[in-house]
């Protein structure tokens, strides 16, 4: 055997021993590091056959990925590449020891040939194309317009770099091939290494030592990718490979839809059960995580599986508007916290043992200071997270809908608040008032219970007056829908609009329902994404009870915060009931005939998708289906829309929590919505609808838009058209 080809053999296959030995101890401390976690519920474990159906269509799908379709496409390719051209790492290993070396059996397929020249192409333009998009989007560049801001920009220029280097590898090797007449496939099937063998030498003494030494390339950039690695455990850009399928199989939904919707429950120490807040010991059952081993091992895989591409930070509504907060961040801060943490867990090393031997040496790192590094902490706290980036979260669902490896960035958050807030009883002051106002009055504004009807008196007292039914104990015989009014509906004034709308469209359409009135509390929403899980619970029974015992089976819900709570929270707690959003039912009203849009309402008017309704609840076409009903309606859509809408800034308990960082959400909303000219802004959601129309009045004060522009529901479109009213008058009127 020729010297040369001796040395490159001996070479690589020792590097090979020693990659894949690094790699697999580095898997093995990934594995134990995910281990320090606390137990997951049992039904992340299964079934199998569904979980690992959805992986591999999720997987090939990309149908995160391809949100972005370019990026996506290209993103695909490369990921093919991965496992398609391991055959050619394999013949590489050959060729250092034979330049003539061929795999067995598929050698002189062409079907090979084609794949391989096919993915290795497509992969090179693709990987190309996205190393250019990574740095004409540098941070540097463009600052926080960056979806690359906040990531270690070496790890991904490095992973693009190797993949470039082992493509154009492949396409050398297999030119040398074609120069030297070995190379068993047709043009037709090969053009590329074809072309490349046209500019290379057909020497045999050129020709073999090159394919060897370029073979031999290909192999340690390969095992030193592997080396990589192993030396870098908290690299997602390249371990999410490896990493992100398992974390997609574990994720919360089996038929793989998105972590949103319903708040994650708490559980017991044991993973397997609800907390139950009677027996709960504070001092073993988890009350959200106050440190690092606090969060489930399915949250230490989804910190290890962050691929920092930053499409959750590009949507989020807070980093959008100057705050701290980018779910990018959070996620990659846990998981350094983590991988610095765990070694030191695994070995048992505890404030007590650090006590019994205080000399001993851990490589200059104050072992106990990481130990009680608190999760949530300002700066001269040494906090993981800092308070303002925690509080910042709106719950919007942005990032969770995004991200293309199934992190959930707001089960995450709302474990750090629940801590916060029951255990450390810190967070926003503005939030205190929100919480004794929920317990002592059933609703966040603090207002009497018999409130609640002063939109029913106003109904029955106006020119065309209706009558709504309450219930009193039972649900009254015949009726079809419990009108679920809420807080905002029943006392916000604004949001009153649309509750009387609702149920004078429900009374033309001759669909009988009733609402519980004073019976009726807070479905405990805000409370909950606060993070006090206690005070959401103790509201929940007492509605879930108050409704199963009035017979209640079908709910029209005009908030999607409390439509989303009574439709996925409530049946954790024993309170399953058919639940529709106003917008669906109406919708379905006006399809069925039974509320016929007639007269024209001639404006231009954008829609806003509320969070609750359309991201976490997958409602986006009965809204605007109203809309298209109404006859002289034209509408445009607003940039951000549908499943990529901005948030109003209400969710997540911010409604009762003040802006004091950057933009204004609800600004930058509305901001958008001028750019389309609107004369109506309409929503379905009465947080939008006041926290859009308080942003509208700022901007009328300034002169920024039209004294006649208004925020109002599609309910109360749809009822200017059934009923006849004129829009701006009967609005000046009502004020």
């Amino acid at each position: 055997m020729h010297p040369l080809y001796l040395t490159l053999g001996i070479i690589t296959s020792v590097f090979a021993v020693v990659a894949f030995t690094m790699f697999a101890l580095a898997v093995r401390q990934i594995v134990r590091t995910v281990g320090v976690g606390r137990a997951v519920e049992p039904e992340r474990k299964g079934p199998f056959g569904q979980r690992f159906t959805m992986t591999v269509i999720e997987i090939l799908g990309h149908g995160r990925m391809l949100k972005r379709p370019w990026i996506g496409v290209a993103h695909w390719f490369v990921m093919v590449s991965f496992p398609l051209l391991a055959f050619t790492v394999v013949e590489a290993q050959g060729e250092v020891f034979d330049p003539h070396f061929t795999l067995p059996v598929i050698a002189d397929w062409t079907i090979y040939g084609l794949a391989i020249e096919f993915i290795a192409g497509t992969s090179l333009v693709g990987i190309l194309g996205l190393t250019a998009y990574r740095f004409v989007n540098r941070p540097a560049r463009i600052g926080r317009a960056s979806r690359f801001m906040n990531s270690k920009q070496w790890t991904g220029y490095y992973v693009e770099a190797y993949i470039i280097g082992l493509l154009f590898a492949i396409f050398v090797i297999r030119g040398f091939k074609v120069a030297s007449d070995t190379f068993p496939f047709p043009v037709w099937a090969t053009p590329i290494s074809h072309a490349v063998g046209a500019l290379l030498p057909g020497d045999p003494g050129i020709a073999d030592p090159g394919i060897a030494l370029v073979a031999a390339f290909k192999l340690i950039i390969s095992y030193a990718f592997f080396v990589v690695l192993a030396l870098k455990l908290t690299m997602g850009v390249g371990w999410h490979r490896f990493i992100a399928p398992v974390n997609i199989y574990f994720k919360r939904n089996a038929d793989g839809k998105p972590t949103l919707g319903a708040a994650k429950q708490m559980m017991d120490r044991s993973g397997t059960k609800p907390l139950d807040f009677e027996e709960a010991d504070p001092d073993e059952d988890p009350f959200g995580a106050g440190k690092i081993e606090d969060f489930t091992w399915k949250g230490l895989l989804d910190f290890s599986s962050c691929t920092e591409c930053g499409r959750c930070q590009s949507q989020c509504p807070a980093w959008n508007t100057g705050k701290p907060l980018s779910p990018k961040k959070v996620v990659l801060d846990l998981q350094r916290h983590a991988y610095e943490k765990a070694p030191y867990l695994l070995q048992g090393i505890t404030e007590e043992t650090l006590a019994e031997k205080p000399d001993e040496s851990h490589a200059g790192v104050d072992v106990l200071a990481l130990l009680n590094k608190p999760l949530v902490g300002t700066e001269e706290e040494g906090g993981v997270i800092h308070p303002d980036e925690l509080w910042a979260c709106t719950n919007c669902g942005a990032c969770v809908e995004q991200c293309p490896v199934d992190i959930e960035h707001i089960d995450h958050i709302l474990d750090m608040r629940r801590y916060q807030v029951m255990v450390e009883s810190n967070f926003p002051s503005e939030a205190n008032t929100l919480l004794k106002n929920l317990e002592n009055k059933g609703n966040p504004w603090g207002m009497a219970e018999d409130r609640r009807m002063d939109w029913v008196a106003e109904l029955a007292s106006q020119e065309n007056p209706v009558e709504v039914q309450v219930v009193e104990d039972k649900l009254p015989e015949g009726t079809e829908y419990l009108f679920w009014v809420g807080c905002a509906g029943a006392l916000e004034d604004r949001a009153k609009k649309t509750t009387k709308a609702i149920a004078e469209l429900l009374d033309i359409a001759g669909v009988k329902f009733a609402v519980l009135g004073g019976m009726e509390a807070c479905t405990g929403d805000p409370a909950r994404r606060l993070g006090m899980e206690y005070v959401f619970q103790m509201l929940a029974q007492q509605n879930v009870e108050t409704l199963n015992d009035a017979g209640v089976t079908k709910i029209v819900a005009s908030c999607p915060h409390c439509f989303n709570t009574l439709a996925n929270e409530y049946p954790q707690l024993g309170g399953t009931y058919e639940v529709v959003h106003h917008s669906q039912l109406l919708a379905k009203l006006v399809e069925e005939g039974q509320l016929t849009p007639v007269n024209s309402v001639d404006e231009n008017i954008t829609y806003h998708d509320p969070c609750f309704l359309g991201r976490h609840n997958k409602v986006y076409t009965p809204p605007r289906d109203i809309m298209a009903q109404v006859p002289g309606v034209k509408t445009q859509e607003m940039h951000r829309h549908k499943e990529r809408g901005f948030c109003c800034g209400a969710g997540g308990a911010r409604m009762w929590m003040e802006e004091r960082i950057g933009k204004r959400i609800n600004t930058e909303r509305v901001d958008e919505a001028l750019t389309t000219n609107p004369d109506t802004v309409s929503t379905a959601c009465p947080f939008c609808q006041v926290m859009l129309g308080d942003a509208i009045n700022e901007k009328k004060s300034q002169g920024e838009a039209k004294e006649t522009l208004e925020v109002v529901d599609v309910s109360q479109l749809l009822l200017r058209s059934v009923r006849g009213e004129a829009p701006k008058e009967a609005e000046a009127a009502d004020a």
